[in-house]
């Protein structure tokens, strides 16, 4: 017998923490074609989830409401179309993005539908809680380092904001790669990143990264503004590229200093969702997460995520 109604965390209308609600009676989805019923063990929190919650995305992707919020999850399948050749059965352990945006039904929620090329099979190594950390973040980098920039060994990279969920994968693959890894973070959280992997840590707070680093061939920028802009005084001129998971390419400065500049738009998919998992359980990769919540406190994490400077990732468990 299927469970009718499940609980969801719901927002009615755009704004802040108090329009997040616990819907204890959500109607639970029911399987559909090309989607995959999902028994979600843990939900990943990104900086995306508050920003979509205040209606930032809503010009992009307007959202149908109710809406359950949520993209990343990690979890078990529940239920798989009968006739369907699918890669995944019954039991098996995923994890993915159900977002509303990729065809899901929300994450933030026991149950969820996730479109088959959403979700992979979970990385062996990482329990639930670290899989359900990594899709948005460890898909973002691996588009940065592998797709975008097309990071090889003896090259420099500054990876900007080392500490932050995207960052801290970020630093351990461009290692991966055989790179040369410089990174900003604030005070406390220059030993974690040197357990990470990075070859030069600099302390955004008392230095100037711009008098430290020079002649760089990327910069992989997870902080936007300000920081954006300098970060084109390291790069080698004609060939220094910078992938920014924040800003528009800015064509003045890609022009002044002969820098290739790009917006990365993550899109996880299937394809590197394995390949991701492959690379995480060859390399004992580390998925840090600061802070767990339960369902219930989703308005919270959400606010920690906003307001705070998660070292790694949050993720409510289910």
């Amino acid at each position: 017998m299927q469970k009718s109604s499940m609980k969801a965390i719901q927002i009615k209308k755009y704004g802040s923490n108090d329009v997040v609600e616990v819907n204890e009676t959500a109607p639970a989805p029911s399987l559909s074609s090309g989607k995959i019923l999902v028994n979600i063990k843990a939900s990943g929190v990104n900086p995306v989830d508050w920003k979509i919650r205040e209606g930032y995305m809503q010009q992009i992707m307007p959202l149908q409401f109710p809406s359950t919020l949520g993209l990343d999850f990690s979890g078990v399948v529940k239920q798989v179309e009968e006739d369907a050749h699918s890669d995944f059965k019954q039991g098996d352990e995923v994890y993915g993005q159900a977002s509303i945006f990729s065809g899901g039904s929300g994450a933030f929620a026991e149950l969820a539908l996730a479109s088959k090329d959403s979700i992979a099979h979970k990385p062996k190594t990482l329990n639930y809680l670290e899989a359900a950390a990594l899709p948005l973040v460890g898909v973002s980098a691996w588009q940065a380092f592998v797709e975008h920039i097309g990071l090889s060994k003896d090259k420099k990279v500054l990876v900007q904001g080392g500490a932050g969920g995207i960052g801290s994968i970020g630093i351990q693959l461009a290692k991966h790669l055989g790179a040369f890894v410089a990174t900003t973070v604030s005070t406390d959280d220059k030993q974690f990143v040197q357990e990470l992997g990075a070859d030069q840590v600099i302390d955004y707070k008392t230095e100037n990264f711009e008098d430290i680093v020079h002649d760089y061939d990327a910069v992989f920028d997870t902080v936007g503004g300000d920081t954006y802009k300098r970060s084109f005084k390291v790069l080698k001129k004609g060939s220094g590229m910078i992938v920014s998971t924040l800003e528009q390419p800015n064509s003045e400065l890609m022009h002044q200093y002969g820098i290739k500049a790009v917006f990365l738009f993550s899109q996880v998919n299937r394809q590197r969702l394995i390949k991701l998992a492959e690379w995480v359980d060859q390399n004992n990769i580390k998925v840090n997460i600061d802070k767990t919540f339960s369902l219930d406190e989703a308005a919270k994490a959400l606010d920690y995520q906003k307001e705070g400077h998660p070292r790694g990732k949050l993720v409510l468990t289910i």
